[in-house]
């Protein structure tokens, strides 16, 4: 997919949810609602910031936690529990390590507030600049699979 036509994304969810979904391959954003997902494409970028270790009262963790991207972007639906009914979007993640926010912080340009940087990401999930994106995956060793038109 050309790069013009990628989108790049972050989702902010626990570390643990985010293991789940590398280890599935796949992300579950809003506690599982669909509309997030609505917004994503094949082949657009996704980074995976986990503000905690896990939801709601885990150690916090403020890290970029996983990387990939979207594969078809179709959205579908999973059963979990009989109350608990998520969607999902799969997702190729690439083996990469953990990247605090803070030494990030001042050069990441979709945070405007470089002291109240957590506002940025009390929605869910963010669109962000390729630029941005790249830092991060620079950050997480894997920048190289963001060049051109790679996945």
């Amino acid at each position: 997919m050309p790069t013009a036509s990628r989108q790049f994304w972050v989702g902010v969810v626990s570390r643990e949810h985010v293991q789940l979904g590398v280890k599935g391959g796949f992300i579950q954003l809003g506690h599982g609602k669909k509309a997030p997902l609505q917004r994503l494409r094949g082949g657009d970028a996704l980074v995976m910031y986990s503000p905690r270790t896990r939801h709601p009262t885990g150690e916090i963790l403020q890290a970029f936690t996983a990387i990939g991207t979207i594969s078809t972007g179709k959205i579908y639906q999973v059963e979990m529990t009989d109350d608990f009914k998520p969607y999902r979007v799969d997702v190729g993640f690439l083996k990469a390590r953990e990247a605090p926010i803070k030494p990030l912080i001042n050069d990441l340009s979709f945070i405007k507030s470089k002291t109240h940087w957590g506002a940025a990401f009390r929605f869910g999930q963010i669109k962000i600049p390729a630029k941005d994106f790249k830092l991060i995956a620079k950050a997480m060793g894997v920048e190289s699979a963001f060049r051109g038109n790679a996945p």
